[in-house]
């Protein structure tokens, strides 16, 4: 398993993080995004989002379930899931989760855990936890 952690002390840090995203994208179609309420898991994906070229409003999908947006690179579309307000796994059976995860298309995934028994094999999980500031993370990121 790869590993890399970093220590980050404001949003125009995340840009290191994001490089290294980008440069995995050929381990997997899946990154879940772990950390508590308010961690950043929705600036990072904004982050993210715009470096690929998404040209709409990256907005956590938090009634929706999932947000697609368009890349004005060869990506296609990037599928933004948040699983915060499910209370059962029938609903992203409902939403054809499948589809989504293996589809070729990125997946940014909000609150995986909650979704834990659906998860693939192999995916990017990203752990952001709360640094000693307002500003401050610690964000881990693994090839699983």
């Amino acid at each position: 398993m790869e590993t890399k952690t970093f220590e980050i002390n404001g949003v125009e840090e995340l840009s290191q993080v994001t490089n290294l995203l980008l440069s995995w994208r050929d381990k997997s179609d899946i990154i879940a995004f772990y950390g508590p309420m308010g961690a950043g898991k929705t600036t990072l994906i904004k982050n993210l989002c715009h470096r690929m070229g998404v040209t709409d409003e990256v907005n956590s999908p938090t009634f929706a379930l999932v947000n697609e947006y368009l890349t004005n690179q060869d990506e296609g579309s990037i599928f933004h899931f948040d699983f915060y307000r499910i209370k059962k796994l029938e609903e992203v059976f409902d939403i054809g989760y499948e589809d989504y995860f293996y589809s070729g298309h990125l997946c940014l995934l909000e609150w995986p855990e909650l979704i834990d028994p659906l998860m693939p094999d192999h995916f990017v999980k990203v752990e952001i936890a709360l640094g000693n500031t307002d500003t401050s993370r610690k964000i881990t990121c693994s090839i699983i």
